[in-house]
């Protein structure tokens, strides 16, 4: 049987946390394998707001790493730079051909800088179809995101819709998988983990830096149970695991952060001797690898809407 089309598009922010790998990571590691799945690192996405040459290319390369030491196997998923492949902006051009800027306007990240009074480049306000091109480029049938981002998908849908009815069927509107969350993971202080917030617990982190992170949680004395510690703790053991040890050191909050930390380090320890060990020189193969691969589809894909615009003679 023919397996669905998958795609998700990475941008990398840096120093990743335990928030991102059970939100984001380990849903996608879980499900990638039962279809015939894209990873495109959006790098041309991220020019909306990296001004920085040696950072941009250092996410790239970090981005990768991450996704590999997390357990993607690289033969069994196309993984690619955006950049690698110009038919993204070139069928990106040909949609915002199609719709109008008030349909634009309505895009959540346009309307949220210009209601903090914030600049928002040319380039953030035509994003909606950078991305759409991204997913119907690849004839995507489905594409992971959370509930926040459903609206990607409406505008995918729109441009596939806009493109079909004046130049007739050639793009299939996409689905949405919404990944189902695990819940807000907290950080140390209570709050959603985040690095705005300086509150996390790094993914790939030392044993001394993990330590250092779950020592500063904040607990509640006057609680039967330290519940900032215990809701980190339930991503990596079961209710029925964590029980036993929670009853019988009650009021002892030193001995639970002390077993967080070991379960943390026993599930975090693997990763980061995998992710030393991955060379930039190995990332390098496996993207222009994976770039020799998109571009077969995508161009085979542009040939047709070249063919139903009018562009080829």
């Amino acid at each position: 049987m023919t397996k669905k089309r998958l795609l998700t598009g990475l941008q990398s922010s840096g120093t990743l946390h335990i928030g991102n790998y059970f939100g984001a990571l380990k849903p996608f590691t879980n499900i990638y394998q039962d279809y015939e799945s894209y990873l495109m690192i959006a790098d041309l996405h991220a020019l909306t707001t990296v001004r920085d040459a040696k950072l941009l290319r250092q996410n790239t390369i970090d981005v990768v790493k991450d996704y590999l030491a997390v357990g993607i196997d690289p033969t069994k998923v196309v993984m690619f730079r955006q950049s690698d492949v110009p038919q993204h902006t070139e069928l990106a051009w040909i949609f915002e051909c199609l719709v109008t800027v008030p349909f634009l306007m309505q895009a959540h990240a346009y309307k949220d800088k210009v209601a903090k009074g914030i600049e928002a480049s040319a380039g953030l306000f035509n994003y909606p179809m950078l991305m759409a091109a991204d997913i119907l480029l690849y004839d995507a049938d489905v594409v992971p995101v959370g509930e926040d981002q459903r609206q990607h998908i409406e505008y995918a849908r729109e441009a596939a819709t806009k493109f079909n009815s004046a130049y007739g069927e050639t793009f299939t509107p996409p689905q949405e998988m919404i990944i189902k969350a695990v819940g807000i993971v907290p950080g140390t202080d209570g709050q959603k983990m985040s690095k705005s917030y300086k509150n996390t617990i790094p993914l790939f982190g030392t044993r001394e830096e993990l330590e250092k992170a779950v020592m500063s949680i904040v607990t509640d004395s006057g609680g039967k149970r330290p519940e900032n510690v215990y809701a980190i703790h339930k991503l990596l053991k079961t209710e029925a695991e964590l029980t036993p040890l929670y009853e019988a050191n009650q009021g002892k909050y030193k001995n639970l952060k002390d077993a967080l930390v070991e379960d943390l380090d026993t599930l975090i320890t693997p990763m980061r001797e995998e992710r030393a060990i991955i060379s930039d020189s190995d990332i390098k193969d496996i993207l222009e690898s994976g770039a020799v691969r998109a571009r077969e589809r995508a161009s085979a894909k542009m040939a047709q809407v070249k063919q139903q615009i009018g562009i080829t003679i």
